[in-house]
């Protein structure tokens, strides 16, 4: 990283904190937030089974402790194959690189929480060293005036380091943070590979066309190789080159479809599975494996974006919220006119393209429907890395130009965005539950109740989102709580040894059938957007109503 050297001494010293602040709040609590739902798929999947397999060992209406959910969570009996065939066969809608390594990692450190986090956190570490190529290919030289070079790299770094969107991604037991990475690292090495090729145009060199384009054809397929969505990325891509190229037929246009095509053909034979189950899943009568809250898109979408630089969890319905989303919105919107008023068109449209074209698919029809569904926040990655190098690219050039007094206006928005960084990953790093933690927001709670029992059983069911929740929930149930799960909301036999039964988001109908058929009442303890949980109880006595009610009136 040549060119940090030419920063002034505090800079280098002030990216060199945030660096060290950001790789150790990314390896900090690394076990506090709950195991989410969405996280219990992933170690399902590494497994090597599948749901149904899972579901039909468990859900079967014995009585079981959180110990029996441990097969289906990482690395047991199945093999590296099976873990591929299985997602290739059963769940190819997620190719397999993330959770081949994923495999590879747990069989080293085992199936701990903080072990498959940790692996989130260490390749979030690559983020530092790719962004900073991105930035050197994009932006080409450090920004200098007056002698002082302020490379935009650097202080990408810096934002990178202390997002706390990156935080939450970094240590998400998902194939996202990865996908960060692949993005950074097509990206750059498509802008090295025009760069490089335009070189020797000029200088009237042929172009070794595999030596240049190869590495982008590599990376893409990688890319392609985590996340679906990354053909959108190719998409922007393509965009960017021909729009470039003013839209004639170039050499690096061509050299560009070439290498696209290569890449994709590397993904042909994962992309076959990807075809049948798609269209296995549009006839599936089967649609109930998730399930999400939907919210106004822009509420969502300004919300998010202005977790990008603040974030201590505010919800949407927090007044405080609408102050922080009009300052981030305006800062980013500053941000963006800056960067397109003074770099390069090859600049701005890059970096324009990638906040604007991956996300499209998904946000058009979310605006037609006036809705979002919330587990769709990762697909924003790629806008988020954009509005981060627009921004970068602001502070580098403002806190080196202009007056003293015009620096020192834009030192103190420097240190307002760190200290709202730092701020945000110190409360983030020591929180229980987090908003991508979706529908399991509430698990610690429920928790909190059916612990404080002295003979629980927990009774559920196998639709919608309670498998996941299940799951999920087992992570934070101490070992006295026992689980009845049943599949197709079957009654179950309750046995009588349980002081404390619960009913883990029933139907109202299952729920009432239960109660019919022990001649119980059931209590509402617990409930949210997402689900809600019951007790079952004896019937009140009058006398305990009317001494129940005497309490309230009382108390009242």
């Amino acid at each position: 990283m040549h060119h940090l050297k030419l920063a002034p001494s505090w800079l280098r010293f002030l990216i060199i904190f945030l660096l060290t602040m950001g790789i150790l709040f990314r390896f900090f609590n690394l076990d506090t937030k709950i195991f989410s739902h969405d996280e219990t798929y992933t170690l399902l999947r590494i497994s090597g089974y599948t749901r149904t397999e899972a579901q039909n060992k468990l859900f079967n209406g014995s009585v079981i402790g959180k110990e029996s959910f441990a097969q289906f969570q990482g690395v047991n009996q199945k093999s590296l194959n099976d873990t591929i065939m299985t997602l290739a066969k059963k769940d190819s809608l997620h190719p397999p690189l993330y959770y081949v390594i994923a495999r590879l990692w747990l069989e080293i450190f085992g199936n701990s929480v903080t072990a498959i986090r940790s692996l989130s956190a260490l390749i979030s570490l690559l983020v530092f060293p790719c962004v900073y190529w991105l930035c050197r290919e994009l932006f080409n030289v450090p920004l200098s005036v007056s002698g002082v070079a302020m490379p935009a790299a650097g202080v990408a770094i810096a934002l990178m380091a202390i997002s706390p969107i990156q935080l939450v991604y970094a240590q998400e037991a998902q194939e996202y943070i990865l996908w960060l990475v692949t993005i950074l690292l097509s990206s750059a090495s498509l802008l090295r590979a025009m760069r490089l090729e335009d070189e020797l145009i000029k200088k009237q060199q042929r172009p070794d066309l595999f030596a240049t384009w190869s590495i982008y054809a590599v990376t893409l397929a990688i890319s392609l190789y985590t996340f679906l969505w990354s053909g959108f990325i190719a998409v922007a891509h393509g965009i960017y080159v021909i729009t470039a190229a003013r839209f004639q037929l170039s050499q690096t246009v061509r050299t560009y479809l070439l290498a696209s095509l290569v890449g994709f053909l590397a993904f042909m034979p994962w992309l076959t599975a990807v075809i049948g189950d798609f269209f296995q899943f549009l006839i599936s009568a089967d649609k109930t494996t998730t399930q999400s809250s939907f919210m106004p898109v822009l509420e969502f979408f300004f919300m998010q974006l202005s977790r990008i630089f603040f974030d201590i969890d505010i919800r949407l319905e927090n007044s405080f919220s609408y102050l922080i989303k009009i300052i981030s919105l305006t800062f980013i919107a500053y941000s963006i006119y800056f960067l397109c008023q003074t770099t390069n068109y090859k600049v701005w449209l890059f970096i324009i393209i990638l906040i604007v074209v991956p996300v499209l698919p998904l946000r058009i029809p979310d605006l037609m429907a006036g809705s979002i569904e919330s587990s769709t926040d990762p697909y924003l990655i790629p806008s988020y890395l954009g509005i981060q190098l627009a921004v970068a690219y602001l502070l580098a050039t403002q806190i080196s130009n202009g007056s003293m007094s015009r620096r020192s206006i834009w030192y103190a928005i420097v240190a307002l965005v760190i200290i709202c960084g730092l701020i945000s990953s110190k409360v983030n790093s020591q929180a229980e539950t987090w908003w991508n933690k979706g529908i399991s927001d509430g698990n610690p709670q429920v928790a909190q109740i059916i612990n404080q029992t002295t003979r629980p059983l927990l009774i559920s069911d196998a639709l919608g989102n309670n498998y996941g929740n299940i799951f999920s929930l087992s992570y934070l149930l101490k070992p006295k709580v026992q689980f009845l799960l049943v599949q197709n909301q079957k009654i179950p036999k309750i046995p009588d040894r349980f002081a404390d039964v619960f009913l883990f988001n029933p139907s109202d109908t299952w729920r009432e059938i239960i109660e019919k058929k022990y001649n119980l009442k059931t209590d509402i303890v617990y409930s949210d957007k997402y689900y809600s949980v019951w007790k079952l109880a004896k019937p009140r006595t009058v006398r305990q109503r009317d001494i129940l009610r005497k309490t309230k009136l009382s108390s009242n």
